[in-house]
């Protein structure tokens, strides 16, 4: 049996680029769960020829944020949950007519380096041939850091595919959308990448057995 230490991306790009957390950005993630609970959940029912209602979707964000807030325990008062609401409602609006509606969200690949760390790996959505799309509900032009590094890890996971950056910015009124190509990873690019997976994997990575792990494995070998 081969012994190997996992990691999930974000504890990768977490390493990288510490920093504290504050309530607003509690609050900020709290309404990035219900986007992206929802939208996953509806686009998946869309493909599926469901159709489902702007009324539904909005009523399951709703419901996927108070349940965010109490369990982060941080109550808004009625004029803020809001404000909170009108932005989600707008970025489901915005997404209802864009091109990821009715696109599914691959299964998680294993991003195996010198068959020593294995880096958990899962965009948003793809098309299950050749694209594969992370979204955001900000504006990230230019690509900050973290969200840089995150985008390279899904290319190493997924390296026949196409990247893309989708964003859908719910700070702008009306919200604006913007989906981009990322350029591919050159070779020097990609081995920076990997050895930091490869350190953080080292130092915080959890001990599986690799045969027992149910997972599509992209396999590299880096110096170190």
């Amino acid at each position: 049996m081969t012994s190997v230490k996992t990691v999930a991306t974000h504890e990768v790009v977490r390493a990288a680029y510490p920093r504290p957390v504050t309530e607003r950005d509690e609050v900020g993630m709290a309404v990035g769960k219900a986007i992206d609970e929802t939208l996953s959940r509806y686009s998946y029912e869309f493909a599926l020829s469901r159709r489902p209602t702007r009324t539904a979707m909005e009523r399951h964000a709703t419901e996927v944020l108070d349940r965010e807030l109490a369990d982060a325990d941080l109550p808004l008062v009625a004029e803020d949950r809001a404000h909170q609401l009108a932005t989600i409602f707008a970025v489901i609006h915005a997404f209802r007519r864009s091109d990821l509606m009715g696109l599914g969200r691959p299964r998680s690949r294993l991003i195996l380096i010198n068959e020593e760390v294995g880096v958990y790996a899962q965009p948003d959505y793809w098309d299950g041939q050749a694209r594969f799309y992370e979204m955001k509900s900000y504006h990230a032009d230019p690509t900050p850091p973290d969200v840089r590094l995150q985008l390279q890890l899904f290319q190493c996971a997924f390296p026949k595919f196409q990247a893309f950056l989708a964003c859908f910015d719910r700070h702008a009124v009306p919200v604006t959308t913007t989906i981009e190509e990322v350029a591919p990873l050159d070779v020097a690019v990609t081995e920076k990448v990997l050895g930091l997976a490869l350190a953080t994997g080292r130092e915080k990575g959890i001990d599986k057995v690799l045969e027992y792990v149910d997972t599509f494995a992209v396999r590299y070998t880096i110096p170190g």
